[in-house]
């Protein structure tokens, strides 16, 4: 990782890509942007765009489109590229495989010839099957390549905690699971509010938590982005927010957890599937996965997850 400039690359300059661009710029994190479009024309403008605000942020940023060649000396690529003509939806993000795994076959050949070394981050959907063939055709270690994941879901779930249960949603930890899709599951036996296990305090506040319905949250975070993408088709600024945070905690050393997902090998009884499970992310990448015990339905609940996703990574890589 480059000692002198902070230099990102970003696959895409659609939605997704020009928002985790934006979030970038207004955290400070990055020196220079690099896009890289099919549609040349709309990486020049998103650039110039967002060149624009940076004249009203505290740190200035170069923003740019380019070439792969401009990605040799970047510390990270972040795939946000979306097929045109074929809308994803956010609730069955499965249906866009075949389409996008097309896209991505150029895009890993040119990034082989760029001589880019640093770590990729794979935003586009379905995001644990692309970080996963991309890392397969790739070669590249677990700590190289991961996606985003579950960071978005278990941010949509610690707002659906914080509206129910009366807290702010940073005293809230708990994480999704699983798939950034339909099989992703929450580990109840995890969440925690302010340090004090969710399922104790609905135990020990009867009167208060009586209609709770744990079953019902996890319907609004699996269908939360069904929602958004119904409304405005496509979403945006959570991702963006998301990747950001990844960003900051590779370059800051942070050691901070994180349910990305990445190649799990022999975690939670699986083996050979990239899927969201909390992660320690440092300078080095995805750096550790951690353990922790789950139920047995909890178990069942991302067994089929992972199944779910080995089965279409194995249809992948026939396409």
């Amino acid at each position: 990782m480059s000692a002198a400039r902070r230099k990102i690359g970003i696959i895409g300059a659609g939605h997704v890509g020009s928002h985790a661009a934006s979030e970038l710029i207004a955290q400070n994190l990055v020196e220079e942007i690099v896009f890289v479009d099919t549609n040349r024309q709309k990486a020049v403008s998103q650039a110039l765009d967002l060149e624009d605000a940076v004249v009203y942020h505290g740190k200035r940023t170069i923003v740019r489109s380019g070439d792969y060649s401009d990605f040799k000396d970047a510390d990270f690529l972040v795939t946000a590229f979306k097929s045109d003509g074929h809308p994803v939806s956010e609730s069955q993000r499965m249906d866009s495989l075949q389409v996008q795994i097309e896209a991505v076959k150029p895009i890993i050949g040119s990034i082989k010839k760029s001589g880019f070394s640093g770590i990729i981050i794979s935003i586009s959907n379905p995001a644990d099957v692309i970080a996963h063939y991309i890392q397969h055709e790739l070669s590249l270690p677990r700590e190289k390549i991961f996606s985003t994941g579950t960071t978005l879901d278990s941010a949509r779930l610690r707002t659906e905690l914080s509206a129910v249960f009366g807290y702010d949603a940073k005293s809230i930890n708990a994480y999704v699971i699983g798939e950034h899709g339909e099989t992703q599951s929450i580990p109840w036996s995890w969440a925690q509010i302010g340090g004090k296990p969710l399922l104790s305090l609905i135990r020990d506040n009867p009167r208060k938590y009586h209609s709770v319905d744990l079953g019902a949250i996890e319907k609004n975070v699996r269908e939360r982005a069904f929602t958004i993408a119904g409304g405005k088709k496509c979403t945006e600024f959570g991702i963006g927010a998301a990747l950001a945070e990844t960003v900051k905690a590779v370059y800051g050393d942070e050691d901070r957890i994180l349910p990305v997902s990445s190649l799990l090998e022999g975690e939670y009884g699986v083996t050979g599937v990239f899927a969201s499970v909390p992660t320690k992310i440092n300078r080095s990448g995805a750096a550790e996965i951690l353990s922790f015990d789950l139920t047995e339905k909890e178990r069942s609940d991302f067994m089929h997850s992972t199944d779910f996703l080995n089965e279409h990574f194995q249809k992948a890589l026939l396409l």
